[in-house]
């Protein structure tokens, strides 16, 4: 990987870490803020939103640090080792999390009349998009095992052949 590339996806990391930040300080009590003039009927989902939207932010985090982090193993060469499994594991676990957090907001919005069930229903796609993406990376995890594989494979035999010169 390029030092162009490795650079450009860290500003873009940085800049969606910066961006995370900011919602959890800032938009996130401007939100509690905003929802203290709910209707009296819809109180109860304050807290719920508020607490599934700092942890989808945590989850959002989570992934951004090991990307970074493989992003790290990648330009220094050392990404095809066991030691990347454990980022990867991660982030797949993080997406999971993610899914879930936001498949329970589609259930607090469910009940009622002021959601429309579309609303639900988008939301409901986008849990799926977001299992879809966590599966991506278990199939990418996949291939990074064979990597891992092959490589140890090729280190043993380059062993095998020095010792036969």
């Amino acid at each position: 990987m390029g030092k162009l590339t490795v650079l450009a996806l860290r500003a873009v990391l940085v800049a969606l870490l910066a961006g995370s930040v900011f919602v959890q300080t800032v938009m996130v009590p401007l939100l509690a803020a905003d929802m203290e003039e709910l209707n009296a009927d819809f109180a109860y989902l304050r807290v719920p939103f508020l607490v599934l939207t700092v942890l989808g932010v945590v989850a959002a985090q989570v992934v951004l640090v090991c990307v970074w982090r493989l992003v790290t193993m990648v330009r220094r060469g050392t990404v095809f080792s066991h030691a990347a499994f454990r980022y990867v594991h991660v982030v797949i676990g993080a997406l999971v999390a993610a899914a879930l957090l936001v498949f329970a907001f589609a259930v607090l919005l469910a009940p009622g009349e002021p959601v429309p069930p579309g609303v639900v229903l988008l939301i409901c796609g986008v849990v799926v998009a977001i299992l879809g993406v966590a599966l991506i990376v278990l199939v990418l995890r996949m291939l990074l095992a064979q990597a891992v594989a092959r490589d140890v494979e090729a280190a043993r035999m380059r062993a095998e052949l020095e010792e036969v010169i």
